[in-house]
């Protein structure tokens, strides 16, 4: 693309790209920079080899005309990403307050624990704490009849930017972070209640009382060289495969089926295990994520060995 215009918010100076008061250097720029074309100002960029030089992966598609850029690289324990989402919403302006992330779908099970999830913010807020549900549905209606009418902030990660931030693979997944923005206990498959308990083994009981007990005393129960070995970071697959399935979505919004299920498919190949694209783009693709086609994808990864459920192995007695 010409660079006569910003480049994802960096401009073009004689010493190299600058964004306020960073800069990348002209030399470490020319690896992503060709000589202009004819009648634009400015070498051509790379946008691929650009978005590597910010940490960033980045897919194009060149015939369907649409580019997916993704987050910065980095999750670790010492801050929690920011983000802002819905209304002006931003998890930065939550600072001071213990938070639980609760990542969530329409098309999970785990929808009937919102209720519960609600509960537990009203019981806890007095002591600094609450609930932060994020939806990782496509289509912001179909997360909104099971909000209706809750106290916690509900929020909608349509182009499923947070849970790449967060490396979220499966629902219900949740985070744990602390009145310094530091993740206390990183992506658990934790439940609010047993509804489903035959499926997943997970007790709720055990772990809400763990909840409570970290509100109220501050005690996650990992220590912080426990929760730096559990956080999963992504792999470079990983954060390709996100960017895959965001343009998967944007094509399948715009009705260009065939093009998003080529990306869909290139997904599924860079990280089959990835449920919250594999799963979540089935209402997209007229596919029923409750039927036939989701368990044989379970199927898939139960002979592949990966597991459906991660949960932390302290109160669940995982392995």
């Amino acid at each position: 693309m010409p660079s006569g215009r910003p480049v994802l918010g960096w401009e073009r100076k004689p010493h190299g790209w600058c964004r306020g008061d960073a800069c990348i250097p002209a030399f470490r720029a020319a690896a992503a920079e060709s000589p202009p074309a004819a009648g634009t100002a400015g070498p051509r960029i790379d946008l691929v080899a650009f978005a590597h030089l910010l940490g960033r992966q980045a897919v194009v598609d060149l015939e369907e005309g649409v580019v997916a850029v993704g987050e910065p690289a980095g999750l670790s324990v010492d801050e929690a990403p920011d983000f802002t989402l819905g209304d002006g919403f931003t998890l930065s302006g939550l600072r001071g307050t213990k938070v639980a992330l609760v990542f969530w779908a329409s098309w999970c099970g785990c929808r009937y624990d919102l209720a519960a999830w609600d509960d537990l913010h009203r019981e806890l807020r007095e002591y600094g704490f609450g609930v932060v549900s994020v939806s990782l549905d496509r289509r912001a209606e179909d997360a909104e009849p099971w909000t209706k009418d809750l106290a916690h902030t509900t929020l909608v990660d349509t182009e499923g930017r947070v849970a790449e931030l967060y490396n979220v693979i499966n629902v219900p997944t949740v985070v744990w972070i602390d009145e310094d923005g530091r993740i206390a206990r990183p992506q658990d498959t934790m439940t609010a209640t047993d509804t489903f308990r035959s499926m997943n083994g997970l007790s709720s009981e055990a772990a809400t009382a763990a909840l409570r007990r970290w509100v109220r005393t501050g005690e996650s129960g990992l220590s912080g060289q426990a929760v730096r070995e559990h956080l999963r970071t992504p792999t470079d697959d990983e954060r390709l495969a996100r960017l895959h399935g965001r343009i998967a979505a944007w094509l399948f919004h715009r009705g260009r089926t065939a093009a998003a299920g080529r990306h869909l498919a290139k997904a599924a190949e860079l990280a089959p295990h990835d449920l919250s694209i594999r799963r979540g783009l089935m209402p997209l693709a007229g596919v029923d994520p409750f039927g036939d086609e989701y368990f044989r994808l379970r199927e898939e990864l139960e002979r592949a060995g990966t597991s459906i459920y991660r949960p932390l192995p302290d109160w669940h007695g995982a392995d």
